[in-house]
């Protein structure tokens, strides 16, 4: 890219530059990314002190994993068609002390990806905190790009959402609601018979839907029973939605 930074600002008017319909609609054949989660810069102090609601005001050990990790991403061959980062960024919630930091030296370890291999970032509960506001969520945005939007890649359609908005919106009716919309706009589409039909369809978002099954109790690492029968039942009718892609439950802090 012409500037550095826009590798962070690549979803936008809810697509994602360089992986759009136009550009990859066609199946190509089998492909692999890269599913990462919870970089988290600040958390490691902050566990080791037992303050995980503080920021953590030291983040070196996160940055030279992160570094280590490119390394390995890089070396791959053939390439990853990209690497998504499924939410929780940092560990310093939205207004607070070193969140800038985080960000910064987050950024600057993760300019050192390949060119060629996209970022996608998830936005998680410490990147808009647990109730999101709009105020959080214009922070996430305008520092990642949209929260929630669609891309393809040989074929396959991939959606990613802002898990927050079915955690808590109480803030932020009105982003639930264009959420919602937009989701119920692309199973449409997806279960539709109207070219281009994608191959599979992804979703990658931070709060995972479930940990073991479907009908398991609530608990502060899935979204609550409610909200989850009502997304499967929605993938389900889309009729080529694949099981959700989930991330660590351990990484849900």
């Amino acid at each position: 890219m012409a500037d550095s930074e826009d590798i962070f600002l690549r979803a936008k008017h809810r697509t994602f530059s360089g992986l759009t319909e136009d550009a990859e609609s066609k199946w190509t054949g089998p492909f692999f990314f890269i599913q990462a989660a919870d970089p988290q810069l600040g958390l490691m102090k902050a566990w080791k002190e037992g303050d995980c609601e503080g920021g953590g005001d030291e983040w070196a050990e996160e940055v030279e994993l992160i570094r280590r990790a490119v390394e390995a991403v890089n070396q791959l061959r053939p390439r990853p068609r990209f690497m998504v980062l499924c939410g929780d960024l940092v560990h310093a919630m939205p207004d607070t002390p070193f969140r800038e930091g985080q960000e910064r030296d987050l950024k600057k370890a993760l300019k050192g990806t390949d060119p060629s291999i996209p970022l996608v970032f998830v936005s998680g509960n410490h990147d808009l905190g647990n109730t999101p506001t709009p105020r959080t969520h214009e922070q996430f945005c305008s520092a990642w790009g949209n929260d929630y939007f669609s891309f393809w890649v040989g074929g396959v359609l991939c959606l990613v959402l802002n898990s927050q908005l079915f955690h808590d919106a109480s803030a932020c009716p009105q982003l639930k609601e264009a959420q919602e919309t937009w989701l119920e706009e692309q199973l449409s589409r997806a279960s539709s018979s109207a070219e281009p039909k994608p191959k599979h369809v992804l979703v990658f978002q931070h709060i995972p839907l479930y940990l073991k099954t479907p009908d398991e109790e609530d608990d502060y690492f899935n979204l609550k029973r409610e909200v989850r029968q009502s997304l499967l039942e929605r993938f389900k009718r889309a009729g080529s939605v694949d099981s959700p892609i989930k991330e660590s439950p351990a990484g849900h802090l």
